[in-house]
């Protein structure tokens, strides 16, 4: 496969030269040395400069994601939601902005064939007129976790054994280790086993917030939402067969797939729905919309259609698009809040640091990730400007601008009174925060008593969850049960028992063997005792406490 801006480009005008833009006039793969046979001259900068960058070309890969592809696109909105939130891209039909999409498998490295079993990460960058946007999600509408502190040792049980350096794919005592001991996994460890584990192609696969998110609108109402993307083509899943078939043939199977697919023409579009609840609706919900684990039932909260994506344009150079695209949860556009889900609440912070890490202080400057509203004569209805300069890799130091808020040359401000704005555009206000703030101008009353009713509600839906938000309940295995016993089929119920079992086969420890059954018998008896059949070892069905008996009790504090 060869890329098609190769196939479209007859002819390049660029002419070879030094990092520094210099053309040189020597073959390009040929050293200096000091006379002929002799040694190397460290004057040979195009040969120096070559390989320190060569030494350097591998950016540290992602934590979680490493392996997987992307494409560019657009978004439309296709039905108003300017009732539920005066979010600039959500108000008129029609509305158009280009988007920056990456897909990718979670545990594995970025060496790791893309058609293993796991999540798949379904992330997209809206590059709106007014900011970015970044929709973070996952191809499953729940997650393992709903306590963000135990993300980073339940990622470790996805990689490499410290002692063994051997993967789950090998050896997977400790994933299971870590999934007989954390039962509110059960959920999507029942999806991941189950067909959606392996996708077939990420042009064909949904894509879910997972995440509870709050809309605002004109009038400072809230309403409660979860966003799903639906493609167009359905959702075809490969089996364990078919999945480990091309590990080994075509590890790259589904980035082939996504860059054929553009090349030739037959762009992957995908609708956009929401989900939505009031306030008093969160209130009375039979689980706590702050948890992760949980999915909000869609006959009682049906999907609203808003949007189409479409994907029509494949990267030109996969580093500088995929690689070094960066989304946040955090990145988010007026009329759009995070709610209080503490993994939620992680992420805003946890991947903006991962990609300073990664790429830089400055990763928002690479062209990938620059907003709009940060170029000149972009079409966005204003111009971007703040006071972060310097650092490495800086591409846009913003000028001569001043790096405080000066009086010299003021730094203008936007409306925070959304009944002001226009189509979901704020007015601009010259200079509005230069000057001193007066304590006797500071609303300290009303403030309180906003603060005071969204405590109130806070509190009334915190009362849904638990004291200590890893607690387990028997409401955690409401859903995954009926996922598995209503929902699917009986082909897939064999096709889940068989993934179950080849992947916990080769645990090393007996007990930890043993406890998989036990686990699975919580969501149902006839179930734990075929995953005991398929791995040779007894089975005994234990209710939750009984459960818990056996594998442990720990304190809350």
């Amino acid at each position: 496969m060869v890329s098609e801006h190769l196939h479209n480009t007859q002819k390049d005008p660029a002419v070879y030269a030094t990092s520094n833009g210099v053309p040189y006039p020597n073959h390009p793969y040929g050293s200096q040395t000091a006379g002929p046979g002799g040694p190397l001259l460290l004057q040979d900068f195009n040969l120096i400069d070559d390989l320190s960058h060569f030494d350097r070309e591998r950016i540290p890969e992602r934590v979680v994601h490493a392996k997987g592809g992307g494409a560019h696109g657009y978004f439309e909105l296709t039905d108003s939601l300017s009732d539920l939130t005066y979010a600039r891209p959500f108000q008129s039909v029609g509305y158009k902005c280009p988007i920056s999409i990456r897909f990718s498998t979670v545990g594995g490295e970025r060496g790791t064939p893309d058609t293993l079993r796991d999540p798949r990460g379904f992330s997209i960058k809206f590059k709106t007129d007014i900011g970015n946007m970044d929709w973070v999600f996952n191809n499953t509408p729940v997650f393992f976790i709903r306590d963000p502190i135990k993300f980073p040792k339940f990622i470790h049980t996805q990689k490499r054994d410290p002692s063994t350096h051997l993967n789950q794919n090998t050896d997977s005592t400790h994933t299971w280790d870590y999934y007989v001991l954390n039962p509110e996994s059960i959920h999507q460890v029942t999806y991941m086993f189950g067909r959606r584990g392996i996708p077939k192609s990420w042009a064909e696969m949904h894509g879910y917030s997972g995440h509870t998110f709050k809309f605002i609108n004109d009038k400072d109402e809230l309403t409660y939402v979860q966003i799903h993307i639906k493609a167009d083509g359905g959702f075809p899943t490969l089996s364990n067969d078919e999945g480990a078939k091309l590990a080994g043939s075509s590890p790259e199977h589904n980035i082939k797939d996504l860059y054929d697919r553009i090349a030739a023409g037959k762009y992957p579009g995908y609708t956009t729905y929401v989900q939505t609840m009031t306030a008093k609706q969160a209130e009375e919900f039979k689980y706590s919309i702050n948890d992760l684990t949980k999915v909000w039932p869609h006959d009682q909260f049906p999907l609203r259609k808003f949007g189409r994506i479409v994907l029509d344009k494949n990267p030109v150079n996969y580093h500088d698009e995929i690689e070094q695209l960066a989304f946040s949860p955090a990145h988010l556009v007026p009329g759009v809040e995070a709610s209080n889900d503490p993994v939620l609440q992680s992420r805003l912070y946890s991947y903006s640091d991962t990609h300073r890490h990664r790429l830089g202080a400055n990763y928002q400057q690479l062209p990938v990730n620059k907003p709009r509203t940060f170029e000149q004569n972009s079409g966005c209805p204003f111009l971007a400007g703040n006071f972060q300069r310097d650092g490495a890799a800086s591409i846009d130091g913003q000028g001569f601008r001043p790096n405080y808020l000066s009086s010299i040359l003021p730094l203008n401000s936007v409306s925070n009174d959304p009944k002001t704005f226009t189509n979901g555009l704020p007015q601009v206000e010259d200079a509005k925060y230069v000057g001193v703030v007066q304590a006797k101008d500071t609303d300290k009353y009303t403030i309180l008593q906003k603060e005071r009713a969204k405590r109130a509600h806070e509190e009334a839906i915190w009362l849904k969850s638990y004291d200590y938000i890893s607690g387990i309940d028997e409401l955690d295995f409401e859903q995954p049960r009926k996922l598995y016993q209503d929902v699917f089929t009986s082909d897939e119920k064999k096709e889940f028992v068989e993934a179950v079992v080849g992947h916990a086969s080769s645990i090393s420890i007996p007990r930890i063997k043993e406890r998989v059954p036990l686990y699975f018998g919580l969501l149902d008896a006839d179930l734990g005792k075929k995953i005991a059949d398929g791995l040779g070892v007894k089975f005994q069905h234990l209710n939750l406490q009984e459960y818990v008996k056996e594998v442990g009790i720990a304190p809350a504090n």
